[in-house]
């Protein structure tokens, strides 16, 4: 299964997800590449939109693959086998250089921006795909910190392994594909994957704030 660009899978998330939601519902996005999916949730649900920013920690000799995620707080969450495997001042370092990315990308995105509150109500946490779920997971972590009635993970692809273990950690995944085998990256399921730079997360975010819902 492939999905045309981000947008489209986004659309085809709001589908799934229209009859689990009401009006009491915000909508978190991971940045970058996830708001675009969130931005078509909350537009065709009619819901705030937000971000949860976790920055992933790539494997130096392979960065696309995650090894740690970091939260702009400094909360971790590591794949201990691989973490034990590295250099402990190349992590310090790495660390700290995400870190400081998650601050920027809050930073810049939150500027101006209302904060939704969603305490007491239900919580979409949406990424454009799953690799090796640490990310997400950690984003899961941060999100409970704001303390939601309901937590609603969707995605439109993860490995089946690592549903698993998403769908045990909150109460509902909403996910479109689940390979058994799985392409190596989430780009290899989408047809256009360019990156998705700053000004448009931006754009995508002050769009739906400033729709009167």
């Amino acid at each position: 299964m492939k999905f045309k660009d981000r947008y489209d899978a986004g659309k085809k998330l709001a589908r799934a997800l229209a009859p689990l939601i009401d009006k009491e519902t915000v909508v978190y996005a991971l940045p970058r590449g996830g708001v675009a999916l969130g931005y078509e949730i909350a537009k065709a649900l009619k819901l705030p939109l937000d971000i949860i920013v976790t920055r992933k920690i790539g494997h130096p000799t392979q960065p696309e693959y995650a090894i740690c995620a970091v939260a702009e707080d400094g909360h971790e969450l590591c794949n201990e086998v691989e973490r034990a495997g590295v250099e402990n001042q190349w992590f310090v370092n790495a660390k700290q250089k995400q870190r400081g990315e998650a601050k920027r990308r809050r930073e810049t995105y939150h500027s101006g921006l209302k904060i939704p509150d969603v305490t007491g109500k239900t919580a979409i946490l949406v990424d454009d795909g799953i690799a090796t779920g640490l990310t997400i997971r950690l984003g899961i972590d941060e999100l409970k910190h704001l303390n939601p009635k309901k937590i609603i993970v969707a995605v439109p692809v993860a490995p089946a392994d690592t549903a698993k273990q998403i769908e045990a950690s909150v109460d509902k995944l909403v996910l479109l594909h689940a390979p058994v085998i799985y392409a190596g990256a989430v780009g290899n399921y989408y047809e256009n994957f360019p990156q998705i730079e700053d000004g448009e997360v931006v754009k995508l975010l002050n769009e739906i704030t400033d729709k009167k819902f």
